[in-house]
């Protein structure tokens, strides 16, 4: 007897599949500069109710529900990872207000918007009404960086976004919580003590792990290799402990868990906060695209005009009444507060919880717990959209947006880095110069170059310096390990392929060699601190050069033979490095120099590597980097003629 088949996916399948899109939508966001969560959105609803390709329920089964609930526990975590305290102590006094005035204000007004404004009964709206606290900070970074605000009001988003996230969660789980024990307990005092219970055990068990951790850690219990399965096995331990008393319980024992952490001081905290924002960005794609590939448009079709007064009510009244309220009696000047009102980008947690939550909801029997999730996806892709390609206009119409291009961010205090600096300077590039030591920050400030003393790495730096006006760094000490440590550190933070270091001594022989991971990409055309210095003794100096249809690069080349190219400036002000490998492709003849200048042993190799890049391809790419309108950024002799150059 035949078996009917159900056409659909397999379980493995399901799960490439998602994996796939989600991370692919990120990338495809981050090269078109676009909100990710709009790039997941548009992937899920095409793959689940558009195409009918995926359904995870019918593809992935009964393990699908436990698995956002573990992937929202995880999400949660994080949250409570990043709230530092000492940070938030700080802050400035218009954050904590948007925190400890704003999200009690923001929970009531959502909780009244959704009730009068979406018709929702008083518990879901409740309960939605938490999640609501939730700005959104994993799509406010994006926003922040493409709008290129000033400091203050980006730090003041950024912060309200980081320290909201967790507590609007825990809000919805405590509204959560209250609802279903209400339905289940006879009296209400016996609902409050259910609820008090739960309550004082998630919090004890999430104390309790954290502390644990931090005492392992710290005391060298734990082996390295072993501390990030051993804090994701406790991880689970602690979500699922607390919900043998009180459902959902573990998500507020993860959030208290991951908070304890982060403020413990640990020395391999960098390297665990890292590996979770990995895991984090991997689970909140595979999550949002789950759950909009399960979107029923059937259940959109619930949604009444009431949506669309719901999210008005929420963007121009709930949202500027929270900020407006919480900021009143602040010095924050009248634009600030505006551009604060109107920008609250929902992003991934909110509709994560929002639609765990309602699925909840109406298995308790609470009706209006079906709406909650459509609603989540209307207003989170409103939100983004809205303030996608509002927030710039809007901040660049108030005086609120950071002007001219990208900066640069110089690590050490030299001849070589002021030169570089004030040339930069003279372009319109935004440049600091970063040392520990107070003498070396003489000669920059002489110049008029701004600088900060200190490290850069220090939290000193993180309140000081404007890392959002900043896209790249350079570091270029006379310490080649502290080049080292600064470029493995930040370019987890700005990227790698934005993050460069000026050559080590030595450190092509390969008792010096470093592991690819380490340190930055190879700046300067291969130079060492040293040598630039000497060449800078000599009355080198670093100049821009604009190449014309009638002064191109090949003209430059030939009448600045000596010249050291680092770079060039493109039209709109962007700094592009020049990296050793297009060095040796436009200079083939200094490739062939430093190749007679390795031991004779290397040179083999080296020169059969060399003929492997020297391509007609690979060098028309590299010399299309360099066309007219490019401002060539050199390290050139004193008795080079610079007729032709224009800064």
């Amino acid at each position: 007897m035949a078996v009917e088949q159900v056409a659909g996916l397999t379980t493995v399948q399901a799960f490439a599949l998602v994996g796939a899109l989600g991370v692919g939508a990120q990338w495809v966001a981050w090269r078109l500069k676009l909100p990710a969560i709009v790039m997941m959105l548009a992937a899920g609803l095409i793959i689940g109710p558009v195409a009918g390709v995926f359904d995870p329920s019918r593809d992935i089964g009964p393990i699908l529900q436990p698995l956002i609930s573990l992937a929202v526990a995880v999400i949660l975590f994080e949250g409570g990872l990043t709230l530092e305290l000492h940070k938030l102590g700080d802050a400035k006094q218009g954050v904590k207000r948007l925190v400890f005035i704003g999200a009690p204000l923001g929970w009531a007004l959502s909780t009244a918007a959704l009730h009068y404004g979406a018709g929702l009964g008083w518990e879901a709206s409740t309960v939605f009404g938490g999640i609501m606290v939730v700005t959104g900070p994993t799509v406010i970074a994006p926003l922040l960086r493409q709008a290129k605000l000033d400091k203050r009001p980006a730090n003041l988003l950024q912060w309200e976004a980081i320290v909201n996230d967790p507590i609007g969660a825990l809000a919805a789980v405590l509204a959560f919580e209250f609802v279903l024990v209400s339905r289940e307990a006879e009296t209400l005092n016996a609902a409050l003590g259910q609820l008090a219970m739960g309550f004082v055990v998630a919090s004890v068990v999430g104390v309790a792990a954290g502390l644990g951790i931090a005492r392992a850690f710290r005391g060298g219990l734990v082996p390295e290799y072993m501390k990030v399965p051993v804090l994701f096995a406790t991880l689970l331990v602690c979500f699922a402990v607390p919900d043998m008393m009180l459902h959902e319980s573990g998500l507020l024992a993860v959030t208290v868990m991951g908070l304890v952490i982060a403020n413990a001081d640990l020395p391999s905290f960098v390297e665990l906060r890292r590996f979770k924002e990995h895991a984090t960005i991997l689970l909140v794609s595979g999550v949002f695209i789950l759950l909009a590939a399960s979107l029923d448009f059937a259940s959109l079709g619930q949604l009444t005009w009431r949506a669309a007064l719901f999210v008005v009510l929420i963007v121009f009244i709930a949202r500027p009444l929270t900020v407006f309220i919480s900021l009143l009696g602040t010095k924050l000047p009248r634009n600030e507060k505006i551009l604060i009102a109107f920008t609250g980008p929902r992003g991934v947690v909110l509709v994560a919880v929002a639609g765990l939550f309602g699925e909840r909801l109406a298995a308790a029997g609470v009706q209006d717990g079906a709406i909650i999730g459509p609603l989540a996806f209307v207003l989170v892709l409103v939100t983004v959209v809205l303030h996608g390609f509002t927030l710039a206009p809007i901040a660049r119409l108030l005086g609120l947006a950071a002007t001219g291009t990208p900066g640069i961010l110089l690590v050490g205090g030299s001849r070589f880095t002021t030169s570089l600096a004030a040339a930069l300077m003279k372009a319109d590039v935004p440049v600091v110069i970063s040392d520990t030591n107070h003498a070396r920050l003489v000669r920059p400030r002489a110049n008029n170059v701004p600088v900060f003393y200190g490290d850069v790495l220090s939290e000193a730096a993180e309140h000081s310096l404007e890392v959002l006006a900043h896209e790249t760094v350079i570091a270029a000490s006379e310490n080649d390990a502290y080049n080292t440590l600064v470029s493995t550190d930040l370019g987890a933070e700005f990227g790698r392929e934005h993050t460069w270091q000026i050559a080590r001594a030595k450190g092509e022989k390969s008792r010096h060699a470093l592991p690819t991971q380490l340190g930055g990409r190879k700046f300067g055309a291969g130079l060492t601190f040293r040598e630039l210095e000497d060449k800078m003794n000599q009355n080198w100096s670093v100049r821009v050069t604009k190449l014309s249809d009638t002064f191109g690069f090949a003209e430059w080349k030939e009448a600045n033979p000596q010249a050291v190219l680092l770079g060039g400036l493109k039209e709109g002000g962007t700094f592009k490095r020049l990296s050793v490998e297009d060095a040796n492709l436009l200079f083939p003849k200094r490739a062939d120099k430093t190749i007679d200048d390795m031991p004779e042993d290397l040179r083999e190799a080296a020169r059969v590597e060399l003929k492997r890049k020297f391509s007609e391809a690979k060098q028309a790419a590299a010399l299309s980097q360099f066309k007219a309108g490019i401002r060539l950024v050199s390290l050139a002799p004193p008795q080079v003629p610079n007729a032709s150059s224009k800064a």
